[in-house]
Order: structure tokens, then C-alpha cells, then sequence
């Protein structure tokens, strides 16, 4: 009996051994196997995970491709290490990527991310046709009225216009412009009230929603950025004087697809909810969208007395305090230049005395 025992024991201590043995070295080998890249092209491999599948599917599609050695093991980690939830997405794997990578990888769905932006001064049909040139872009606002697109964006606004925050936006493959256009307009509506309530007083403005509307003309009259606050400050004191705003993105604006690169006579003088050399105070709407520098110099525009100013050709600007001297600017700056449509009146001629004879 007591040799029975002795050979039994000896037996167990073998098969521990040979347990703890195979045990190691297959936890050497998943090991090695978790740190050994995967047999990826030099330029790497883009992979779409799409929604619905699993883990399983990508593993199985990898070693189908030649770039992965037991794709079983894959699972089985994941399963063992609690990382089998994945994010579905747009996956790129660059050569060199380990499977213990490419796992952490898919637990935190680091997804391919692409970027675009909206640039300052565009209007909000300019930022859809970017977004809409995108293929990685589901264009859901595409071919919409204007009142079909405000329903799918689920927003607290009448009009499109100038809400959305020109920035650089980064997207999965597949976001929608709805998606898009939403963090827009969260951003714009954050950095609204921020700067609102750190406005300057005294200003006429009698709703962060007017002071968006002037950041719009700002961001349109602006050459060199660092006249935003004076220009600001122009359009500030023409509204406090009763004086008409008189610029001449407002006209264009009003005119839509209308315009086609120079503003006429006949331009200024019909009357449309945007052409303030008609109308009195702001334009209905926005007309751009403006970036936070023509928000911030909209709420803190420059002090001084000008009332006038004039695009000198450079990019830089010319101010003036009476009538009489931004006429002569005028006629040194812009005669035969109406192109330019950053002069506030018709070269020779004061706009009051267009609009008014």
C-alpha cells in the first residue's frame, strides 16, 4: 500500500511539474505572440470594423489577409484580459502593430479620425458644400430646404446663419454634417455667452443674438486682423448715432447668387432686409459666420471718433471722423475699385448723399 502511495505521489509531482511547465511556456509563448508584430504592409492596414460585428470577424479577416498567426488566441486574450468590447470604426494599423496594440487599441476605439474646417467669414451654405465634398462625410442636410435642414438639426434657431463656430472639427468615417454642424453650434453658443458677459458697456446691442449679427459684418469688413476692433468700433458709434450701417457685405449678402463680383448703383439703392444703406440699424440675420476675434472685438470694440472707413487696396484700412474726409479717402482709395467691396460707399460719392439726395 505504502508503495502504491509513494508511486501515486511521485506521479502528481511529475504532472505538476509537466502542469507548470506547459503552463509557462504557453504563457511565454501568448507572450511573445502578443508582443510579435503582426505581418502588416510597410504603409500599414486600414480596417473598417463595421457595427454589429465582433471581435471574432476582425480576427478571422486579419489571418484570412496573411497578417495574423492564430487569430483564436486574439479572442481568447480578450476574453481572459476583459477587453472583448470594441468600437466599431475605421481602424488603421500601421506596420509594426503587436497584437496586445491592436487590442488596447480597439478597447479604446482609437478610430481614424479626419478633420475639416470652417473658415471665418463663410456663410453656412459654403460650410455644408465643404462638408458635403467629403466622402467620409453622410450628407444628411444635402438637397434640403433650408426649413428641412433647421428640422434635422434640431436646433432653437429661425435661421442658419452664423451660428455655427468656424474652427477645425476632427470626425469618424460616417459622421453625419448633422453631427458636424451640431458641435458647431454648441461651440458657438458656449463662446457667445462667455464673451457676452464679459462685454464692454454702453453698447447697443440688446441681445447676444444682434452682437452675433454685427461679429458677422466685422468678420466680413476685416482686412488685417488687428483693425477688427476699430472697424467695430465704426459700426458701434454709427448705431448709437442713428447713422445707417452702410457696408456693403450686407448688399452682397442681399443679393445671394445675384451678385457676381461688383456692386452697382442700383445695387445700394434696392431695398432688401440687408442693404443698410436703406435699412436703419442691423440686418435681419447674420451673414457669416464670425470666428472669436470678431466676437471679441464686436463686445470690446476700439474707442475713438471714427464714423468712416475705407479699404486702402493693401489689406489695410483708412478711418475717418467727418464725412468730408473719407470722401477724399474714397477718391484716393477706391475710385474705379468697387470691386472691392470693403469701401462702404460709391467711389466719389458719399453714401448719404446716394441714398439720400
Amino acid at each position: 500500500m505504502r508503495k502504491m502511495l509513494k508511486k501515486i505521489m511521485r506521479l502528481l509531482r511529475v504532472l505538476m511539474v509537466l502542469t507548470v511547465l506547459v503552463g509557462v511556456s504557453t504563457w511565454l509563448y501568448v507572450q511573445h505572440w502578443l508582443t510579435t508584430p503582426l505581418a502588416l504592409p510597410q504603409a500599414g492596414y486600414t480596417y473598417q470594423l463595421q457595427s454589429g460585428r465582433v471581435l471574432g470577424h476582425l480576427a478571422h479577416d486579419l489571418a484570412q489577409q496573411g497578417f495574423l498567426q492564430h487569430p483564436r488566441l486574439l479572442t481568447l486574450y480578450a476574453r481572459f484580459s476583459n477587453a472583448t468590447k470594441v468600437h466599431a470604426g475605421e481602424y488603421f494599423l500601421p506596420h509594426g502593430v503587436t497584437p496586445q496594440q491592436l487590442l488596447e487599441k480597439l478597447r479604446k476605439g482609437e478610430v481614424v479620425l479626419y478633420q475639416v474646417t470652417l473658415v471665418e467669414g463663410w456663410t453656412f451654405r459654403q460650410a455644408l458644400a465643404l462638408l458635403h465634398s467629403k466622402d467620409t462625410v453622410k450628407p444628411l442636410l444635402q438637397d434640403k430646404t433650408e426649413a428641412e435642414q433647421l428640422a434635422l438639426l434640431e436646433l432653437p434657431i429661425d435661421h442658419p446663419e452664423g451660428w455655427f463656430f468656424p474652427d477645425t472639427y476632427l470626425y469618424p468615417r460616417d459622421a453625419t454634417d448633422v453631427e458636424i454642424m451640431r458641435r458647431a453650434y454648441l461651440q458657438m453658443q458656449q463662446l457667445l455667452q462667455e464673451l457676452w458677459e464679459a462685454r464692454a458697456d454702453n453698447l447697443p446691442y440688446k441681445s447676444p443674438y444682434e452682437a452675433l449679427i454685427m461679429a458677422s459684418i466685422v468678420e466680413r469688413e476685416t482686412g488685417a486682423e488687428w483693425e477688427r476692433d476699430q472697424i467695430a468700433g465704426v459700426f458701434v458709434r454709427r448705431l448709437q448715432k442713428g447713422m445707417r450701417l452702410q457696408t456693403d457685405p450686407t448688399v452682397i449678402y442681399g443679393m445671394g447668387e445675384a451678385y457676381k463680383g461688383k456692386i452697382t448703383r442700383k445695387n445700394l439703392q434696392q431695398a432688401t432686409p440687408y442693404n443698410t444703406y436703406v435699412i436703419k440699424g442691423l440686418p435681419p440675420t447674420p451673414i457669416s459666420l464670425p470666428g472669436r476675434a470678431a466676437l471679441q472685438a464686436t463686445l470690446n470694440p476700439a474707442d475713438g471718433n471714427a464714423l468712416y472707413f475705407v479699404a486702402k487696396g493693401d489689406g489695410t484700412t483708412h478711418f475717418s471722423a467727418t464725412l468730408a474726409e473719407h470722401n477724399r479717402a474714397v477718391r484716393r482709395y477706391q475710385l474705379n475699385r468697387r470691386s472691392d467691396y470693403r469701401s462702404t460707399v460709391n467711389p466719389g460719392q458719399s453714401a448719404e448723399e446716394l441714398v439720400n439726395p
